[in-house]
């Protein structure tokens, strides 16, 4: 059996792109927080995010239990899987559960930065971080939810570049969380409204609206001073550059595209439809 890993700190997305990273190696098995979860399902094992505190948890993903240990070796063995991917938080920590579960040296080590962008990663650190979110990568009805049923939801079903059905997500908050970070949406649209009036030719935003899900997007609808020292698009670039610095500055977001849409200019008699324009990144 060829073994390989993805490693990469805790929150930033290793589980939610394992299924299709996995897929997309012919990777038909997988180790994950102590779950062995193989064609997208679950097959033996039992997930670290049920432990009630952070020891047990440790102790659950690098399978110290034996009875743990064994169910998932016996599962291994009678599923004679070809090739299994191992996630992990480290090098050291792949390499002890390869050990543990003696299933021979790690062929190849993928870090997440090798499949995910820094944009996602950011953002699904700052989703962890505010909303305490914790992914499984095993289908909704396969989670023990006697134990986390006040906490669970459904995540979403992973397709392959061919629309084959190729494994569901869950989305968890362990009992053994430390809390949340709450930033209203009241303070995102703030931070952005400073950054667009920092600009000289803005006069005010009207409508901000923010969709932070995996590639975070933003609109802002804003009015311009009237007569202006450059072009439309070039006062719109300047808004896009001042906006994402200041979200990577105050969030460490990176923001995956900044829509500006210029509604009106500041002044008595109208201004032609053609210097009405939107720009993106």
């Amino acid at each position: 059996m060829r073994v390989f890993a993805l490693v990469g700190r805790s929150g930033t997305g290793k589980s939610t792109s394992a299924l299709s990273f996995a897929h997309s190696k012919n990777i038909p098995a997988m180790i994950d927080d102590g779950l062995l979860i193989y064609k997208g399902r679950k097959a033996a094992g039992s997930s670290a995010k049920y432990e009630k505190n952070y020891i047990t948890a440790i102790k659950r993903a690098v399978f110290f239990y034996e009875d743990h240990r064994k169910e998932v070796q016996n599962a291994i063995k009678a599923l004679d899987i070809h090739s299994l991917l191992i996630i992990g938080t480290s090098t050291k920590m792949v390499d002890q559960i390869a050990e543990t579960l003696q299933l021979g040296k790690i062929t190849k080590y993928y870090k997440i930065e090798e499949i995910r962008s820094s944009k996602e990663i950011n953002m699904a650190l700052y989703v962890r971080k505010t909303e305490g979110k914790h992914i499984i990568p095993i289908p909704y009805v396969q989670v023990e939810q006697n134990i986390l049923k006040k906490i669970i939801m459904k995540g979403k079903k992973i397709f392959s570049t061919q629309k084959e059905e190729i494994g569901e997500t869950t989305i968890i908050r362990p009992r053994f969380h430390q809390g949340t970070i709450h930033i209203s949406e009241h303070v995102l649209k703030q931070i952005i409204s400073h950054a667009c009036t920092s600009v000289e030719a803005v006069k005010k935003c009207h409508r901000i609206d923010i969709a932070l899900n995996e590639l975070p997007n933003i609109k802002i609808t804003l009015t311009m001073f009237y007569p202006l020292d450059e072009a439309l698009p070039v006062i719109a670039e300047k808004i896009q550059q001042k906006v994402a610095e200041d979200f990577l500055k105050f969030l460490n977001i990176e923001l995956n595209s900044i829509t500006i849409h210029i509604s009106k200019l500041s002044m008595e008699h109208s201004y032609p439809a053609s210097m009405i324009r939107t720009a993106r990144i």
